[in-house]
């Protein structure tokens, strides 16, 4: 991983998240802890050499306030935030592309994943993947459930209660099952301008 430059917390509706940063991008979103001191504790612990900025740059500022917009249930396209994946195998590359296309709401299963990455016997090198996926919700693997909408694994704090915490904040389908508010048009915001 790339050294990052800077990282900062915010609040949002599931608790402090956090953002870590480099010169080409986001380096890694830390989902909440059991408290804020831990959610800083963790993401300084992941990113050593990143010196704490408070306020953060503007560009920053812009995604945290999408980050949180999209965590009130609010439909926002995170699509066009830039990431920083040097280093990265690109098995995971591939499979984090395909899940950053699944729009709020929507939902793909490993499977899936894996017969449009070209190997359909890869689900669990996918599940792999997306458990260590260093940008939740940027990356939205929550969005990612089991065949048959079997919930999966998630490897954040809470692990399946926070990924179905997720999913019901984005008023995702899991079984089928029809939500009250399906009839109602959605729209997407658009992406936090790139800098």
């Amino acid at each position: 991983m790339t050294d990052s430059q800077g990282l900062t917390l915010f609040a949002t509706a599931i608790g402090h998240c956090g953002l870590a940063w480099g010169e080409r991008g986001i380096v890694g979103v830390q989902l909440p802890q059991a408290s804020e001191a831990r959610t800083r504790e963790r993401l300084a612990k992941r990113f050593p050499r990143a010196a704490r900025a408070e306020p953060p740059p503007p560009h920053i500022a812009e995604i945290a306030a999408a980050i949180t917009e999209l965590l009130t249930g609010e439909p926002v396209d995170l699509t066009g935030v830039v990431l920083d994946e040097t280093g990265l195998p690109d098995f995971d590359r591939a499979a984090y592309a395909i899940a950053r296309a699944v729009p709020p709401g929507q939902t793909i299963t490993y499977g899936e994943i894996a017969a449009r990455i070209g190997d359909p016997h890869a689900a669990r090198a996918v599940g792999r993947a997306m458990g260590a996926n260093p940008f939740p919700i940027i990356m939205p693997c929550h969005r990612v459930l089991g065949a048959d909408g079997r919930m999966g694994g998630f490897s954040a704090a809470g692990g399946i209660v926070t990924k179905a915490r997720l999913l019901s904040i984005e008023r995702a389908r899991i079984d089928g099952t029809p939500l009250l508010f399906d009839d109602l048009p959605i729209t997407v915001k658009p992406p936090p301008a790139r800098h």
